[in-house]
């Protein structure tokens, strides 16, 4: 049973580990964040940890998915661009919050959105449940685009 459960487990504690971590980087940052001027539709700040909790156990739940159903080449394709997403998704809340460069967090934004477009793709190639887990990512990250833009515009 436990190599069953063992790929669910390891993916979704590594997401949460790779996000747990930039939350408690940038942590001291928040304060400064919530004083900027913010755009319409902007959540109240404890949305965003559930939000993103919620996100990082559906890529681990994909991934995990992915992982029981395939192998060799296809596998480490999927783990790779997995991999290469999360980090990708750890900088993020480094260049936006830690070293306030809004405008360069937002280019990242869409170099990250991408990838998870690529990620998902790659994910329904072996598993459509897979795939669709990642649909409210993406939307995710395009509420987070939105709000990177607005706090970019309406604070330079």
């Amino acid at each position: 049973m436990w190599t069953k459960i063992r790929p669910y487990v390891g993916f979704c504690a590594l997401a949460l580990l790779v996000g747990g971590l930039s939350s408690v980087i940038t942590q001291g940052e928040m304060e400064a964040f919530f004083a900027l001027r913010q755009p319409p539709l902007s959540p109240p700040g404890w949305v965003f940890p559930v939000a993103w909790t919620i996100l990082y156990l559906l890529m681990g739940v994909g991934m995990a998915l992915v992982w029981r159903k395939s192998d060799g080449e296809r596998r480490r394709r999927a783990v790779t661009i997995w991999g290469v997403q999360l980090a990708a998704n750890f900088l993020w809340p480094m260049l936006f919050f830690l070293w306030q460069l809004r405008l360069l967090s937002l280019v990242w934004l869409v170099v990250l959105l991408i990838l998870v477009a690529k990620m998902t793709s790659e994910f329904e190639k072996t598993s459509v449940p897979a795939a669709r887990m990642q649909i409210p990512y993406l939307l995710w990250l395009l509420f987070a685009a939105y709000l990177n833009l607005g706090v970019w515009i309406l604070n330079r």
